[in-house]
C-alpha cells in the first residue's frame, strides 16, 4: 500500500499547516498578534495554570500588546474588562497603554478602573517597574487623583479594603485635593494623621462608635471591616441584608456556621435578594461561579436560599442563544481540564475548574437548543446521557464529573465524520493542549476531521472556545472558523453573532469597541 502520509489526498494537503506546538509539543496554530492579545486579554489573570508560570503569562502579555497597535490594545482592555468581567489583564493594558501612549490611557483609565480594587491593581502594576516605570509618573497621577476625588464615599470606604497597596499607600502617593471637611478627615482617619472628628463621615463616625461599645448598631461599613471583630447570629442576620450580592453569593455557607439562617426571616430575605433579576441582570456574575456556589452550599444552607442560587444561575444564562439547525456541543473533560479556570494562587486559588467552565457552556447551550447533541471527549468521546429538560446546573454537574484522560480535541469530529452526521454549527470548549491526535507533518487532526465534515456539510461552522491563555489553536481562523476566548457570558453573544453570519472572527467584535 502507498505511503499515506506521502501521498495524501490534495484536499488534505491544501489544509494549512501548524506552524506552532502547543505545551504537550504537538502541533498547532499560533494566534496572529491581534487574537493572541485578545485570547490573553479575556483568560489572563496573571497567575499560575496547568502549563505555566505566572511569569511566563506576564510576559506573553506585555509582548503580545507591543505587538499591535495601541488603539487595539485599548480596545482589548475595555472589552476584557466590560464584557469578559477580567481584572488582573485589563489592569496591566491600561498601565502599559501609559508608556505606549499617554493620550490613549486617559479614555482607558476611565473604562476599565471602575472600582477600587482595579485601582489598586492598576498603582501595583505601575510601582512594580514592569512595563517599563517604578513611579506613577505625571498623568498617571493625576489619574489617580482625580478617580479619588470624584470617588463617593461609600466608593472610597469600598476601596479602602484590601492592601499591597491599601488606599491609605495610594493617599500617600498621590496626595489627592480634599474637596471639603469631611473628605480631609477622612483622608486623616485613613492614613493615621490628625483629622477633624466632628467632621468625620458619618459611616466612619458611627464604625468608630460602635468599636468602642458593641451594643450600638452596627455601623454601614464594608462588612470586612466589621468581620475582624467577633459577630452574633444578630449580627450576621443583619449584615444578609447589607453586603452586595457578590459577597452574599460567597458567604453563604459562613451566615450557615453563624446561626444568621435561625433568625426569623432571614433566609427568606436571602433568597429574595439572590433571585433578583434586576440585580443579576446589573452584576452580571460569571455563570460558572454561581453553579460553583451551588455545589459548594452545605448542608446548613436552606433549601430556598439553595434553589435561589439555582434560579439565579438560570436568569444569569438568559443570553444564550438559540441557534438556528443542527448544533453540536463539545466540551472538553481531559485531566488537564481539573485546574483552576483563573489559575493557581497560594491561599486563593479559584475553585471554579476549566471542566466546570467547559460543562456549563454546553449544558447551557443545550438548554436553549433542545436538540443540540453534547459530545464530551478526553481521548475519546465520552458516552453520556443528558436530558434537554433537566435543570442546567444538573447536567453542568454531570459533565463535570466525568473528567480525566488524555486530550484529543479531533475526537468528537472524528465521530461525526464516522457516522456521517449533518451539523450546521459545532462548538468545541476546551483548553486546546490536544496530543493524543498528534500529527508528524502538515495539518493539525482537528483541521483535517474539520475539513471531512466541511465536504458533507459546505454550510457548516466551528466555534473553539479556548478557556486557556497559552497562545497556540487546533484549526486555523478562516471564514467558517472561529476562535473566541474567555469564561464570560459574552461569549455566547459572539457565538450567535457567528453563527447568523454577522462577524467572521473575535477580533472583529473588539474592534467595534470605541475608545
Amino acid at each position: 500500500m502507498a505511503n499515506k502520509g506521502l501521498f495524501a489526498s490534495a484536499a488534505t494537503k491544501l489544509l494549512p499547516r501548524a506552524n506552532a506546538v502547543n505545551n504537550e509539543g504537538a502541533p498547532a496554530y499560533a494566534y496572529g498578534p491581534e487574537a493572541k492579545l485578545a485570547q490573553l486579554a479575556a483568560t489572563g489573570t496573571l497567575a499560575d495554570n496547568f502549563y505555566g508560570a505566572a511569569e511566563t503569562q506576564l510576559a506573553d502579555g506585555l509582548a503580545a500588546a507591543q505587538a499591535v497597535d495601541p488603539y487595539f490594545v485599548a480596545q482589548a482592555a475595555i472589552y476584557a474588562r466590560r464584557s469578559g468581567a477580567m481584572k488582573d489583564m485589563p489592569a496591566l493594558l491600561a498601565a502599559y497603554l501609559t508608556v505606549a501612549d499617554p493620550d490613549l490611557a486617559v479614555p482607558v483609565f476611565s473604562r476599565v478602573i471602575d472600582n477600587g480594587r482595579m485601582l489598586r491593581n492598576f498603582v501595583q502594576i505601575m510601582r512594580s517597574g514592569q512595563v517599563g516605570r517604578t513611579s506613577l509618573g505625571s498623568r498617571p497621577k493625576r489619574l489617580v487623583q482625580h478617580w479619588l476625588e470624584q470617588a463617593s464615599m461609600p466608593q472610597l470606604m469600598a476601596a479602602a479594603t484590601g492592601k499591597d497597596p491599601s488606599l491609605a499607600d495610594i493617599v500617600r502617593m498621590v496626595h489627592p485635593k480634599p474637596a471639603d471637611a469631611t473628605r480631609k478627615a477622612f483622608y486623616g482617619w485613613l492614613i493615621g494623621r490628625p483629622y477633624d472628628v466632628a467632621a468625620l463621615p458619618a459611616e466612619i463616625a458611627a464604625f468608630e462608635a460602635w468599636k468602642a461599645d458593641r451594643s450600638l448598631p452596627l455601623p454601614q461599613v464594608p462588612f470586612e471591616w466589621l468581620t475582624a471583630f467577633p459577630l452574633t447570629a444578630a449580627d450576621w442576620a443583619v449584615l444578609s441584608t447589607r453586603i452586595g450580592w457578590q459577597a452574599l453569593r460567597m458567604n453563604l455557607n459562613t451566615l450557615a456556621r453563624s446561626g444568621a439562617f435561625d433568625v426569623p426571616g432571614v433566609s427568606e430575605v436571602v433568597a429574595a435578594r439572590l433571585a433578583d433579576a434586576e440585580t443579576i441582570a446589573k452584576v452580571r456574575p460569571m455563570p460558572y461561579q454561581l453553579m460553583v456556589a451551588l455545589g459548594q452550599a452545605g448542608d446548613g444552607v436552606p433549601l430556598n436560599v439553595q434553589a435561589a442560587l439555582e434560579q439565579a444561575l438560570e436568569l444569569s444564562l438568559r443570553r444564550v442563544p438559540k441557534v438556528a439547525g443542527r448544533v453540536v456541543v463539545c466540551p472538553d473533560v481531559s485531566g488537564s481540564m481539573e485546574s483552576p479556570a483563573t489559575g493557581y494562587r497560594k491561599g486563593a486559588s479559584s475553585k471554579v475548574r476549566c471542566i466546570d467552565v467547559a460543562a456549563l457552556v454546553a449544558a447551557a447551550m443545550l438548554r436553549t437548543n433542545r436538540d443540540a447533541r453534547v459530545l464530551p471527549f478526553e481521548q475519546a468521546v465520552v458516552k453520556l446521557k443528558l436530558k434537554a429538560n433537566a435543570r442546567v446546573a444538573v447536567n453542568a454537574a454531570k459533565l463535570a464529573a466525568v473528567g480525566g484522560g488524555g486530550t484529543n480535541v479531533s475526537a468528537p469530529l472524528a465521530l461525526l465524520n464516522r457516522e456521517r452526521a449533518q451539523v450546521d454549527l459545532v462548538v468545541i470548549v476546551s483548553d486546546n493542549e490536544s496530543w493524543v491526535d498528534a500529527s508528524r507533518r502538515g495539518a493539525t487532526a482537528t483541521m483535517a476531521e474539520w475539513n471531512r465534515l466541511k465536504d458533507r456539510n459546505p454550510g457548516a461552522k466551528l466555534v473553539c472556545i479556548d478557556i486557556q491563555p497559552y497562545g497556540t489553536t487546533q484549526a486555523k481562523d478562516q471564514a467558517d472558523i472561529l476562535n473566541v476566548g474567555g469564561f464570560s457570558d459574552a461569549v455566547f453573544d459572539t457565538i450567535a453573532r457567528f453563527a447568523a453570519g454577522k462577524t467572521r472572527d473575535w477580533v472583529e467584535v473588539i474592534k467595534e469597541i470605541e475608545v
